[in-house]
């Protein structure tokens, strides 16, 4: 779980308003530069996130179970993930956390084997390819770790974001889901909190998370990491063993004169 001081920002979806204010105030501030895009008949544009667009909105419509249309918005962007698998991936320590857990990577020790990009299950690590380095979201570390908000949050104009210290982060999205169950939301929910250790960006839904296409690869990315782990002690164990049969011979063998 993240420190309760840890840097975090909500994502509030209910308050969302589609309107990438959010998406055009990151390209602004970190100078990342346009794409060419087409219609692809949906909102989404450009369609998925890329070593130049940090941050996307992606747009769900369809009836609920009840029979009720829904248009909903979600955004798509790095998590900062307390157990970051691109962290874990990272041969160099180039990706890393820094103060306030915000996961960010340092370009002159990156080597561009994007291991760091197989591994993150939201999709938020590129490669660039003129650079030969990976980019993403750095939850705008140069504006926050000198008092400011990120670019993303103060250009929302629905306060569907919100930048705070973890603790606060996470009672305000509690609090908002408790409010929306009373005004009939039955499946409200909170995003992230057990999610790889729980990530530093937070989700308020109106829906469970499989209609946003989150749970799947987070399940798969943290099977990724047990199997690692698994595969680790396995390997620990096994060289345990074999010192433990070499101490012992050796011992054997002083004992016998031999």
């Amino acid at each position: 779980m993240p420190n309760p001081k840890d840097y975090a920002i909500l994502f509030d979806a209910s308050r969302c308003i589609g309107c990438k204010a959010c998406q055009v105030a990151c390209k602004q501030w970190n100078d990342l530069e346009a794409e060419k895009t087409k219609n692809r008949g949906s909102y989404a544009n450009p369609p998925k996130l890329t070593a130049h667009t940090w941050i996307t909105m992606r747009y769900y419509e369809g009836l609920k179970p009840e029979g009720d249309p829904y248009f909903d918005f979600i955004r798509g962007s790095c998590m900062h993930c307390t157990h970051a698998p691109c962290v874990s991936a990272c041969p160099t320590g180039a990706m890393a956390h820094r103060e306030g857990g915000v996961v960010t990577v340092d370009e002159k020790t990156c080597i561009g084997c994007r291991s760091c990009v197989q591994a993150c299950p939201y999709e938020a690590v590129h490669f660039d390819e003129a650079k030969g380095v990976v980019h993403k979201c750095t939850m705008c570390y140069d504006r926050i770790s000198h008092g400011d908000q990120p670019a993303c949050v103060k250009a929302c104009p629905a306060d569907a974001l919100t930048f705070g210290t973890y603790q606060e982060i996470r009672a305000m999205a509690e609090e908002r889901v408790r409010a929306l169950k009373e005004r009939g939301y039955a499946r409200a929910n909170v995003y992230g909190l057990a999610e790889l250790g729980g990530t530093h960006v937070l989700y308020v839904l109106t829906e469970h998370p499989s209609q946003y296409d989150l749970p799947k690869a987070v399940r798969e990315a943290e099977k990724r990491a047990a199997t690692g782990w698994l595969s680790a002690g396995i390997a620990a164990a096994v060289l345990g063993a074999g010192l433990k049969f070499i101490v012992e011979r050796r011992e054997a063998l002083k004992g016998g004169g031999q």
